[in-house]
């Protein structure tokens, strides 16, 4: 998340670009996901719900668990027959199967290295909870959230299913990751982001932001070439700025707001006349495309991207409509100036969202694609759930402030300001 410095869109001037001062990406793109209900309920963040897929170094990364046992297997289990079962209890997790694997079943966590942020205490080491010991043995970890455990196998492995199966004291919120090198991670499930998603399941959950404090979810369809997903390399950029001229208006994203940016119905005319379009997909030195590309230069510094923004003017009265969108306006132009302002309908300043994407294809494009169709049909949710002390301190101190910030909330060029967050991300 980066709050570059105010300024209004339109007449004076296009968002920063890719690389411009001030700006430090949030950690992989705060991919916390807002259940597209127009057409695709069943995407996820980065990516559709479905099975885990082939990764090395499965990851689970709970919010409010302890130690927690990762069944996997190659292929699914038969009905009413869970391979592990947990049981929480103020100590930790039990692990324990409730009946053996059949024969063909691979087990692939059973015996593999397995290491937990932390033990309750030498008797509840991580590895309990892969032993295969049925009822002796069981993992804990310390009495606080968040905790995480993590299973290495070993190698690139086609993941078919992972099953938790929890007593009445269940974890309410974790997500699953995936790793091919053990360092960087993607979320392939998340209890606190589905179709079911509420402010109260969202807020104060886990995060991939740098914030701690930015439960948010951000949404937007997968990307394929073929039938092989696209994955965007590293941190991706959601820029926080100003939509308006008189940036000291703007206050800050009210809890539980949620809207979506562009339709994915919408024809390729309808998306290149939306307010929120920049420059539409961009390759190499090809910009202003309406669909995807056909060709792009096959070179390493050639990524496909994608910038949309979103309204930024609030009605001041719904959280959400029945449309998603009415309750949201982009400013207009002030009658007689270059000033950009918010309508008489939507008198609210907020913060304007900007994704910003970058997907590592290039080359033959003709079978590139998003989830639901054509590149065209691009589009995004939002849904906030930032705690609320801490988003005021970055509206005010960058955007109400003038200030071009990174993640911390710190301007390079105006060091006399100080940062709004301290070097965790979090208020001091």
């Amino acid at each position: 998340m980066t709050f570059p410095r105010p300024g209004p869109e339109g007449p004076r001037g296009p968002a920063p670009e890719p690389g411009a001062r001030g700006r430090t990406p949030a950690t992989p793109p705060c991919d916390r996901a807002v259940p597209n209900r127009a057409a695709r309920r069943g995407h996820a963040p980065n990516g559709d719900r479905g099975p885990l897929e082939s990764a090395p170094h499965p990851a689970l990364r709970p919010a409010r668990s302890r130690c927690v046992p990762i069944p996997l297997t190659t292929r699914p289990d038969p009905p009413r027959r869970p391979l592990h079962a947990g049981s929480r209890r103020a100590g930790g997790v039990i692990a324990h199967l409730r009946r053996p694997p059949q024969a063909a079943d691979t087990l692939l966590s059973q015996g593999r290295p397995v290491t937990a942020s932390s033990q309750e205490g030498d008797a509840y080491a991580a590895s309990a909870a892969v032993d295969g010991n049925l009822t002796g043995t069981r993992c804990s970890s310390a009495h606080s959230d968040p905790q995480w455990i993590r299973v290495d196998l070993g190698a690139p492995t086609a993941i078919r299913k992972l099953q938790l199966v929890w007593d009445p004291a269940y974890a309410k919120s974790y997500e699953v990751q995936v790793s091919d090198d053990g360092s960087t991670w993607r979320t392939v499930h998340s209890t606190t982001t589905n179709a079911a998603s509420t402010i109260a399941s969202l807020y104060g959950g886990r995060t991939t932001c740098k914030a701690p404090a930015d439960a948010s979810a951000y949404w937007m369809p997968s990307l394929y070439n073929g039938d092989k997903k696209i994955f965007p390399v590293g941190p991706q950029v959601i820029y926080y700025k100003a939509g308006v001229t008189d940036y000291t208006s703007v206050r800050p994203f009210p809890k539980g707001l949620r809207f979506v940016v562009g339709d994915p119905m919408q024809s390729a005319d309808e998306f290149r006349r939306h307010r929120g379009f920049v420059e539409g997909w961009e390759c190499g030195d090809g910009y202003f495309n309406i669909d995807i590309p056909a060709s792009c230069p096959s070179r390493p510094d050639v990524q496909l991207d994608i910038r949309m923004r979103a309204p930024s003017c609030w009605d001041g009265k719904y959280l959400d409509t029945p449309d998603h969108r009415s309750h949201m306006a982009y400013p207009v132009v002030k009658p007689g100036t270059n000033d950009n302002m918010c309508p008489a309908s939507h008198p609210v300043a907020l913060p304007m969202i900007e994704f910003k994407m970058a997907f590592p294809v290039n080359g033959d494009m003709s079978q590139v694609r998003l989830a639901g169709g054509r590149g065209y049909s691009f589009h995004y949710d939002f849904f906030n759930a930032w705690e609320e002390r801490t988003l005021k301190a970055m509206v005010d101190h960058c955007i109400v402030g003038g200030l071009q910030c990174d993640a911390h909330g710190y301007d390079e060029t105006n060091p006399q300001r100080g940062a709004a967050l301290n070097a965790d991300y979090r208020l001091p």
